[in-house]
């Protein structure tokens, strides 16, 4: 998907860079497949903040997605590749042999008029989704689901896939976008193809609004504030962390401290952790 440079008109716009949007085929969504959306502003359900940095932002509707892809032998076609202001990657639009309308997660080479299909029978083509003990090794997938019948969980955002390594008994052997290597069980299922809008890695804003937009709010650093406010707080001019390592507000370590727990169940089903960032 192409980016545009826009023209520097203004200072905001002067390092902007956004997507165009050619690949849309549809400005207005499938009214039977949206939902409301509430804002909670990084609160949970006592309205207690879990999420800082979180509020305001343009509204929005929630589109029903399809993760579950369970509808074996039905055949799709496609009727529009869509925008979702709820997620990175593009959506589709499928309208299914029986009468039935559903969103998927657009792949890269999935466009207008193909068709797709779900089940252990279907073809290894994007947007068709198989058991994993369906495709043969190689295969670029997203979607995926971690446990047989709850629909896909990982590889789910803009241009990513991951990758079928080879069969371990009951287990396939994944290579997940950040490089770790897991073992998910044959009968799960995952979507072929990767996943479309690859270069929104490469988008800039360019202004502090456009974040706003997206419901981000400002971002203060801890060696900013007072001692009061933060561990990195305090000291005349500009003073270093200090201390054995950056804290985050609450004193716990950050910034490369391991926290995942070291009995956690699924660690067995690790074979190779993800690449350090």
């Amino acid at each position: 998907m192409p980016l545009k440079n826009l023209r520097p008109m203004t200072p905001g716009t002067r390092n902007a860079v956004r997507p165009s949007f050619e690949e849309l085929t549809a400005s207005k969504p499938e009214k039977s497949l949206l939902a409301p959306l509430r804002k909670n502003a990084g609160r949970n359900n006592r309205g207690k903040i879990t999420m800082r940095r979180r509020g305001g932002g343009s509204k929005r509707m929630y589109r029903k997605i399809d993760f579950k892809r369970i509808k074996d032998g039905v055949p799709g076609r496609v009727a529009s590749i869509e925008y979702d202001p709820n997620r990175t990657t593009r959506i589709a639009l499928i309208f299914y042999a029986d009468g039935e309308k559903s969103y998927i997660l657009a792949p890269n080479a999935l466009s207008v008029n193909d068709w797709v299909q779900s089940g252990p029978e279907a073809e290894i083509s994007p947007g068709n989704t198989l058991p994993l003990r369906s495709m043969p090794t190689g295969t670029i997938i997203h979607n995926l689901e971690l446990t047989p019948g709850r629909g896909g969980q990982l590889v789910r955002s803009a241009g990513v896939g991951a990758q079928v390594l080879s069969r371990e008994g009951e287990y396939v052997l994944i290579r997940l976008p950040s490089g770790e290597m897991r073992r998910v069980l044959l009968n799960c299922r995952a979507t072929i193809g990767q996943l479309s809008n690859p270069d929104h890695k490469n988008e800039a804003l360019g202004k502090a609004g456009a974040s706003r937009h997206l419901g981000r709010r400002p971002h203060v650093r801890g060696v900013a504030m007072n001692p009061v406010d933060h561990p990195h707080g305090g000291g005349e001019g500009r003073s270093p962390i200090g201390m054995p390592g950056p804290k985050s507000p609450w004193g716990k370590p950050t910034l490369g401290y391991k926290t995942r727990r070291k009995k956690k169940a699924s660690s067995k089903f690790i074979s190779r952790r993800g690449r350090r960032r």
